[in-house]
């Protein structure tokens, strides 16, 4: 077995065990950076209907409030603005749902289910809660949770939503008297729900994981190719030289041409200690034909 190969066999071995060992270091840390990268897009989206929200009851809402009372507009309603704005968002989004649960909403649809309803009382319980990031599993795979909770901190939102009587007629008209009244200033009545499939975050860790590892194998091979080019011209070659040198001397050829010994490294001092004992040796001979 040649130098090279044993150099080559020790520097693959060793590249692998050190690429297993960054591979696994980076996936986690991959993992947990789409995982976070997911969280803040599903933030982003869920302060964005806040902000929505608000803007509707502050100034959509009493610019429209004489002609709501003649005639229902959905724009004017905060869920029903936040939900219209997120679906333009979701084109650019498509893997997030979202939604905003209710207990006792006024539209049937915005009813909870029971996981959401879970979370809704989760934030009931704990008021000084901002959110809450969890997971769930689904027919479909894990699924992954931003939900922030919707309590009544205007006074505004009652004016539909306290008793029927106050609720304008045509919000009655369509959606009738028993939903979505009953609620109460800072009252926990429902929750912002962003939901993604775990797999996004996975995916998106193996393509950043697949990418690093295949950069981190071209680098390797540089290095690789760059040492056997150290090798072949600093250690190999010179040393192949000096064994077909000696190869030949051995054999009784002592007028050969010294091998070259300019360098401070090793290789030049094995290169003169070679020719010093090849000049003796010379010397001795010539000593022994007078």
């Amino acid at each position: 077995m040649s130098l090279k190969l044993k150099f080559n066999i020790a520097l693959i071995l060793s590249g692998l065990i050190g690429l297993a060992g960054t591979a696994w270091i980076a996936n986690d840390l991959f993992r947990r950076h789409a995982q976070e990268e997911v969280l803040q897009n599903a933030e982003l989206m869920l302060q964005s209907a806040l902000a929505i929200r608000h803007y509707t009851v502050s100034e959509i809402r009493p610019l429209l409030q004489k002609q709501e009372s003649e005639t229902f507009i959905p724009q004017t309603v905060p869920a029903y603005a936040a939900s219209r704005f997120v679906q333009i968002l979701q084109k650019s989004f498509p893997d997030y749902s979202y939604k905003e649960a209710a207990i006792n909403p006024t539209n049937p649809a915005n009813r909870a289910t029971d996981w959401e309803a879970d979370i809704i009382d989760y934030f009931a319980s704990h008021p000084d809660s901002p959110q809450l990031i969890s997971e769930r599993e689904t027919v479909t795979g894990p699924v992954l949770y931003l939900s922030k909770p919707i309590r009544i901190g205007n006074p505004g939102c009652l004016a539909c939503h306290s008793t029927p009587d106050k609720a304008p007629e045509s919000v009655l008209a369509r959606y009738g008297r028993t939903n979505g009244f009953g609620w109460k200033l800072n009252e926990t009545i429902g929750a912002q729900i962003v939901a993604v499939p775990k797999s996004l975050p996975l995916q998106r860790a193996r393509s950043e994981l697949f990418t690093f590892v295949g950069a981190l194998l071209g680098v390797f091979a540089l290095i690789g190719i760059i040492l056997n080019l150290l090798l072949h011209f600093f250690v190999t070659r010179p040393i192949t030289r000096m064994a077909t040198h000696a190869e030949e001397v051995s054999l009784g050829t002592l007028d050969l041409p010294e091998l070259p010994d300019s360098g401070r490294d090793e290789v030049s001092m094995l290169a003169r200690a070679f020719n010093r004992m090849q000049r003796s040796l010379n010397n001795a001979m010539k000593m022994m034909s007078q």
